[in-house]
């Protein structure tokens, strides 16, 4: 019997040495595949080069075509350097856009006709334009609309006076028009900035506040309700944050929730009632406020498991570098380790505090860059801009809170004017495409920073961005080639395979 359980033993184990090389094997032709398809869609014979240049007429500019690649070459320590690796692939790209506010949706109707055309087709256009594919509307009023209103009389907790003609007059056909321009199709996500006043514990839109436990319900009935309108306008919501900055008392329209609150507002309300009314696939964001206490956020809410099944993903704001300029880029990275199964979103960011003198400010559009290549290699699937269009003064807002857009518009002359920033955001927003896969990328330098994605036709982009008042030469390899390139001063660049 020992006899036979021993030659037993040995016939199983020799098996098991056999399927596991077969497997290995399998691995093995399968990583050699997969390289081969990678491959064999990179054509290295054919690529261009854009670039803008903050300080001169280089605006997303085609500045070379067919830089030569030769063999691998090693960049001594010296040497600026960018390594793309087609073979690692991470997140599934969603998409870029920006907030159709009441803001914007005014200031494009005081354009002239033609400056109305030019602006849907330099946003929403894919050849003629910057290739918008995603989109922020607003849940009745914030700072940036012309005063505080909802969609309901004063107490209405049945919510049976609920419309939305205010929206008819301005956001309404702006947003419509939006969605035909980006050819029928505009993921659009909706956001709340405050509950009705009577709502609230401060009885008051403004100067934060909290939500009083008694009307969780029929505030989240308020959501269904908007979506709904929406929707029989002809305008698909896709998703919706739950609160726009959560954590911040504003001079506007804010309210207040703890994690803990908004954790159990979603769980015991917004989520049940959003599948009791058909709308159970709608992406639920998170958070939606900086990205400081981004993970304190998302440890919190996601790691309840009856909150958890109704996210979709963690949203976030870039305005936590008021502390000391440093943006925390690292908070984005641990909630994907953290939370891989979810999705991160950046939902809001501009350039504060608006001067005209400054409107040229090369540093302006390099925190947009910077933010979303930082952005983007920590994991996020989608990044929205704030404002689309605002006018000659900033605004308008009901506030004054003034800030920058990527384009302005002069509600004098009703003439448009292209800031840098739109450029730089067209850097990604024209040539990444929405299912394209980030792709590991690594540089040498701290003054210049990449990031890279495979679109699903094959077609390879990096975006490299030189933050110096100088120019750099730099090398750029991928899949054992490498050529050679020149950035000038204060420049981004993108690189298409």
């Amino acid at each position: 019997m020992r006899k036979n359980k021993l030659s037993n033993s040995i016939i199983f184990t020799i098996i098991l040495v056999a399927i596991t090389s077969c497997q290995e094997q399998g691995e093995k032709q399968n990583e050699m595949n997969i390289s081969h398809e990678v491959s064999s869609n990179l054509d290295f014979t054919k690529n261009k080069v854009f670039t803008t240049t903050a300080g001169n007429n280089n605006k997303l500019q085609l500045t070379t075509e067919n830089i030569k690649f030769s063999d691998f070459v090693q960049p001594l320590e010296t040497q600026a350097s960018i390594l793309v690796n087609p073979k690692k692939q991470h997140q599934t790209f969603v998409g870029i856009g920006a907030a159709l506010t009441d803001a914007s949706a005014e200031t494009f109707y005081k354009l002239k006709e033609d400056q109305q055309k030019l602006f849907m087709e330099a946003y929403y256009s894919l050849d003629k334009g910057i290739g918008y594919s995603f989109g922020r509307t607003i849940i009745h009023s914030c700072d940036f609309s012309p005063y505080s209103y909802t969609y309901i009389e004063e107490g209405d907790s049945d919510l049976k006076t609920f419309n939305i003609d205010h929206d008819r007059e301005f956001r309404i056909p702006f947003t419509k028009l939006a969605i035909e321009a980006a050819g029928g199709d505009l993921p659009i996500f909706a956001s709340p900035w405050s509950p009705p006043a009577f709502m609230k514990t401060t009885n008051n839109m403004l100067q934060g506040g909290k939500l009083k436990p008694e009307y969780y319900q029929p505030w989240a009935n308020y959501y269904a309700k908007f979506i709904k309108a929406y929707e029989k306008e002809g305008i698909p919501i896709w998703g919706l944050s739950i609160q726009n900055e959560p954590m911040a008392k504003q001079t506007w329209e804010s309210c207040i929730y703890t994690a803990e609150e908004e954790r159990d507002f979603l769980k015991n309300f917004l989520g049940p009632t959003l599948e009791k009314e058909g709308l159970g696939d709608k992406k639920v964001i998170v958070w939606d406020h900086n990205r400081d206490l981004l993970f304190e956020r998302a440890n919190v809410i996601l790691s309840d498991p009856e909150a958890n099944k109704y996210v979709w993903g963690t949203g976030f704001h870039w305005y936590e570098d008021w502390k000391d300029g440093t943006p925390m880029f690292h908070n984005v990275a641990k909630v994907n380790e953290a939370f891989p199964d979810k999705k991160l979103i950046f939902t809001e960011g501009c350039n504060e505090k608006y001067e005209l003198e400054r409107i040229e400010d090369p540093k302006l559009a390099e925190r947009y860059a910077k933010a979303m290549i930082n952005d983007f290699n920590n994991g996020t699937v989608a990044w929205t801009d704030w404002n689309i269009l605002l006018d000659e003064t900033g605004g308008p807002n009901h506030v004054g809170n003034l800030c920058f857009a990527p384009v302005h518009g002069d509600t004098n002359t009703g003439m448009l004017t292209f800031t840098n920033s739109y450029y730089y955001i067209g850097h990604f927003s024209k040539f990444i495409r929405p299912g394209a896969k980030r792709l590991t990328t690594g540089t040498t330098a701290n003054h210049l920073s990449a990031t890279s994605f495979m679109n699903s036709d094959g077609s390879l982009v990096v975006v490299a961005l030189n933050e110096s008042d100088n120019e750099i030469d730099y090398m750029l390899t991928v899949q054992g080639k490498t050529a050679k390139l020149n950035m000038p001063a204060r420049s981004i660049q993108t690189i298409i395979l």
